[in-house]
């Protein structure tokens, strides 16, 4: 007859969870642009990652993350209202201290078992593993399954504790007492599994079936989702709200690209991929409109131009077919309204003085010469131990002539290395480059030309910034 404490470890059957598909929505104030295509992505994949770790979702459930200014939101399919249970093997202590002699559990083995819950009876389920001397005693025992509201409460916490926030702001609850940190205010939590609602609580905030959609042109407010699964076709349908970021950048690109074509043959928005994103994260239901600027700004470099509008007002300068810039611009407005002009007007009021800013920069510095703010270079602080911008001037100024003297046709070739040299840092002391750094070395070689200089010295002062980042 086999020793008890060597019989087999007993086979478990486990119950088989209905799964369905989850939705979870924190609906806040308006997030950071920049940082909302990233707080999206992690608020979706960190609740997933935990539910998985969990065992109530599957390791190849498909996660969707949607992120609007006032929204992050994750949908998650496959899953389980409960996780399964599991068997446990835990480990007791060595045979030679659980046993005795005679094979009896000592007092030490009936103390652990007391600590989990089980009596001397249990004994009789032990196993052992290990060879010789070094055997151990080992219980198998089943650990039940966490609950979906268990699970999601404790990765909903992680997620927000997690979510790559650079600064959090403090904020008071309704009770006047309570304060909790996220990166806006939140007011409104949705968890969704299946049509259930799973009651978890997040920042104060207690979970339900309701949201909101758009802050003027919703249907009606508050929106309730009957499921998990409608919570993207209730918001456009009901909340006139694209709740997926990607989806709404898709719909931004194309609406740019249709406006152009009605604008003029050839003409094309200006490609720039993070402006697309930013955008994207203002509005929640885009609607492009075509407006313009007077011809007559169009004499200032267009650079100027260009960046002035999308860094201040996030507008898409439009380009001709030779990549000149035009007198027309596309503006991604968050309203749609029957008659669009009153909206056109305005954003057309509000460029002008931005665009008049740079035409007075430009002005204003062509009356001086680059070689005239040369001398101002020396009280730039360049490094604090490695002196002003005028001493480093003159450092690259001899490196680069030495250099220049030994390779072919050198002495032609120095003078106007040099003068580069001399001149590329003087555009740091205009008005344009004061107010957007991103062009200097770009407005070096507009004055340069303005000044007479040689081409090939202007075109260096451009060149000397290249590569400007890396890759």
């Amino acid at each position: 007859m086999p020793h008890p404490f060597n019989a087999a470890a007993p086979v478990f059957t486990f119950r088989t969870m209905t799964a369905s598909n989850l939705l979870v929505e924190l609906f806040t104030e308006e997030l950071p642009p920049k940082a909302l295509p990233a707080l999206g992505r992690a608020f979706a994949d960190g609740l997933a990652e935990r539910l998985q770790a969990q065992g109530l979702a599957e390791a190849d459930a498909v996660v969707t993350p949607y992120a609007s200014p006032r929204r992050l939101a994750a949908h998650i399919t496959s899953v389980a209202a409960k996780a399964a249970d599991r068997a446990v093997a835990q480990k007791l202590m060595p045979v030679s201290v659980g046993l005795d002699a005679s094979g009896a559990p000592t007092p030490a083995l009936l103390k652990k078992l007391a600590s989990l819950g089980l009596d001397a009876s249990a004994a009789a389920r032990l196993r052992r593993e290990g060879d010789g001397k070094a055997q151990s005693l080992f219980i198998d025992t089943v650990a039940v399954g966490l609950t979906l509201a268990e699970g999601l409460q404790t990765a909903l916490h992680d997620t927000l504790a997690r979510l790559p926030i650079p600064k959090v702001m403090a904020y008071q609850l309704a009770d006047g007492w309570s304060t909790v940190k996220f990166v806006r205010p939140a007011h409104g939590l949705v968890a969704l599994h299946g049509a259930d609602v799973v009651p978890v609580q997040a920042l104060g905030l207690t979970a339900g079936c309701h949201t909101h959609g758009h802050r003027f042109e919703a249907l009606t407010d508050p929106l309730v989702l009957p499921d998990a699964d409608s919570y993207a076709e209730v918001l456009r349908t009901q909340g006139a709200v694209i709740a997926s970021f990607d989806a709404r950048r898709a719909e931004i690109a194309a609406q740019l690209q249709a406006a152009a074509a009605r604008a003029g043959e050839g003409l094309q928005p200006i490609d720039d991929a993070a402006l697309l994103d930013e955008v994207t994260a203002l509005v929640e239901r885009p609607n492009v409109l075509l407006c313009q600027f007077d011809p007559a700004f169009l004499a200032v470099p267009q650079e100027c131009l260009i960046l002035t509008m999308k860094a201040n007002q996030k507008y898409f300068p439009l380009l001709d077919a030779a990549g000149r810039l035009t007198h027309q611009f596309l503006v991604v407005s968050n309203i749609t309204p029957a008659d669009p002009s009153a909206v056109i007007a305005g954003n057309e009021r509000v460029v002008r003085p931005r665009l008049a800013d740079a035409q007075f920069f430009f002005e204003q510095d062509r009356k001086r010469t680059l070689e005239s703010r040369v001398p101002g270079l020396d009280k730039v602080v360049y490094h604090a131990k490695l002196g002003s911008q005028g001493e480093r001037m003159r450092r690259v100024r001899a490196m680069a002539g030495a250099i220049a003297a030994e390779m072919p046709h050198g002495a032609t070739l120095k003078p106007l290395v040099e003068r580069a040299a001399l001149l590329a840092k003087a555009d740091l002391l205009t008005d344009m480059v004061g107010e957007f750094p991103e062009l200097q070395g770009i407005m070096g070689r507009y004055y340069a030309q303005h000044d007479g200089e040689d081409p090939r010295v202007a075109q260096a002062i451009e060149d000397h910034y290249k590569p400007r980042f890396a890759g």
